[in-house]
């Protein structure tokens, strides 16, 4: 078994590695789980464990400062002690809910520790020495996966036995009591994708998704086409306002002829580096060591003294933080300032910082909204709906849908932002694409979101009014007058509290608490 663990240990290992990967969900349980089936010689059981753990922890997203549960290590290990024991999801999620608690909290200490580095970055930065700035870079950023990793493989080796024997000792009520809980557990995944998006202007598009999928049982998949077309028709009727070209920051690049000084090479270069943007964040400075890293092929073909490297390295090592997805349209408008900055004496190069200041704030609201809020519900949707059948399809619907718009959206900024500076954005912000974009984004992902209750949730209730021949069965009582009303208002409870500010740990600990006393009492089923 050592090799099987240090295998296991591996996947933990490149979950955790996907901030050198672009943040391209492959992190996600609905990912990690089937290769931990894999290696542990089943495959089925660990899509069908995938997909009950994304929906669980389908809004675990990192917003701000707010660390969420690490769902990497509890989802591996959930279901790597799962399929161990043949126990099933069930155990896999009473499992993962206290790991990914528990190592929450080593992942927010690391990026504490981080913060520690910032002085050695600004050392080699006043030296001009880029190369051991990304070497520091990717050894930092390299600190979680391996220590994650290494924590898994422990875990694995020292406890696989014991939690084995541990679980058979399990008795059949209590994993009955915990399938409840986990059928329950979804309506945190929801109520944090709401509280992305719902408002009380956007809340009928929540609730036409949820009439279609409860009334008129379509899939997830058709209603999101739904949703597109009506996005597309109510985008296209709103009134068009003029808009400042300072919406999307304070200062803007000078026009005038350039000389471009930086090749298809370069660009390109910059794109793959954005992929390790989040590598090492931290609490202090978040993103600006990513950004350096970024631009460096920039600045190696633009400055050719210790001095000018010095001066740009600085610059970038300021604070950073905007959407990873996004964040390629401004490392392309600095490219080009930095160009501008080599070739003008009189370039101001203040105008760099207050451009990248003015342009985070915007753009990680857009496409946050657009990426978490839309193609993560959609790819989420569709992709644990198969899983929950065992289909490997789940999966890899569930990476393509995400990823290849958002790989060639991004690559294609870093083209955009260095051949046309901030003009594009004025451009965009005076035809009000970008508040298109954003409302558009809101309908599609509010549609799906609110079809999510009714597909992917299964909460009901055996409670009877009467006795003998002519009980009546609430469950079919309330199917009868809204269907899967249960989850949708479990779904809004879990909202309300997460709108008063309560945190995720405790949401997870009250709805596992909930299904158990519910199931125990015969209340919930």
């Amino acid at each position: 078994m050592i090799l099987t663990y240090i295998l296991i240990a591996l996947i933990a290992f490149f979950g955790h590695s996907e901030d050198f990967l672009g943040t391209t969900l492959l992190s996600r349980p609905l990912v990690l789980a089937p290769l931990v089936g894999l290696v542990l010689g089943d495959l089925t059981q660990g899509i069908i464990i995938g997909g009950t753990l994304e929906l669980i922890f389908m809004g675990n997203i990192k917003v701000g400062a707010a660390i969420p549960p690490d769902v990497i290590s509890g989802g591996v290990l959930g279901t790597a002690f799962a399929i161990l024991s043949g126990k099933g999801p069930a155990i896999a999620l009473a499992i993962a809910v206290p790991v990914s608690i528990l190592a929450e909290l080593v992942v927010s200490g690391l990026f504490v520790f981080r913060s520690v580095l910032n002085k050695k970055f600004n050392q080699y930065a006043d030296a001009g020495d880029y190369k051991k700035l990304q070497w520091l870079h990717i050894l930092s950023g390299l600190l979680k996966p391996v220590l994650m990793g290494i924590i898994v493989w422990l875990a694995l080796q020292l406890g696989a036995a014991a939690m084995k024997s541990f679980l058979d000792m399990i008795p059949a009520w209590v994993q009955s009591g915990l399938q409840v809980a986990g059928n329950m557990l979804p309506a945190l995944g929801f109520a944090l994708l709401m509280n992305l998006m719902f408002t009380k202007n956007m809340a009928p598009y929540y609730f036409l998704g949820f009439i279609l999928a409860a009334y008129l049982r379509l899939p997830v998949i058709a209603i999101g086409g739904i949703a597109v077309v009506i996005a597309f028709i109510i985008t296209q009727n709103k009134t068009e306002e003029a808009v400042d070209d300072d919406d999307f920051g304070e200062e803007t690049i000078p026009e005038s002829p350039r000389e471009n000084l930086l090749t298809r090479a370069d660009i390109r270069s910059m794109f793959l580096r954005s992929l390790a943007l989040e590598a090492n964040f931290n609490f202090e400075t978040w993103q600006n060591t990513g950004f350096a890293f970024a631009i460096i092929p920039a600045l190696k073909r633009l400055y050719t003294t210790r001095q000018q490297m010095a001066a740009a390295l600085k610059r970038h090592l300021q604070f950073f933080n905007t959407s990873p997805y996004g964040s390629t349209l401004i490392i392309g408008i600095t490219a080009a300032m930095e160009e501008r900055n080599r070739v003008d004496e009189d370039f101001d190069e203040e105008t760099i910082s207050s451009v990248k200041a003015g342009l985070m704030g915007p753009l990680a609201g857009v496409f946050d909204s657009l990426f978490w809020g839309t193609f993560k519900v959609i790819a989420a949707g569709v992709g644990a709906s198969l899983a929950l059948k065992g289909n490997l399809l789940g999966p890899v619907l569930f990476l393509l849908i995400f990823n290849v718009p958002h790989l060639l959206l991004r690559y294609q900024l870093t083209f955009t932002g260095y051949k046309t500076g901030t003009k594009f954005l004025q451009d965009l912000a005076k035809n009000k694409v970008m508040d298109k974009l954003t409302k558009g984004s809101a309908i599609l992902g509010l549609m799906v979101v609110g079809a999510m209750p009714a597909t992917l949730m299964s909460v009901v209730t055996p409670l009877k009014i009467g006795g003998g021949d002519s009980a009546v069965r609430v469950q079919g009582v309330l199917n009868q007058v809204v269907p899967f009303i249960i989850p949708l208002g479990l779904t809004f409870l879990v909202f309300y509290f997460v709108k008063q500010g309560a945190k995720t740990t405790w949401l997870l600990l009250g709805l596992l608490a909930l299904g158990f006393i519910g199931s125990s009492l015969n209340i919930f089923a």
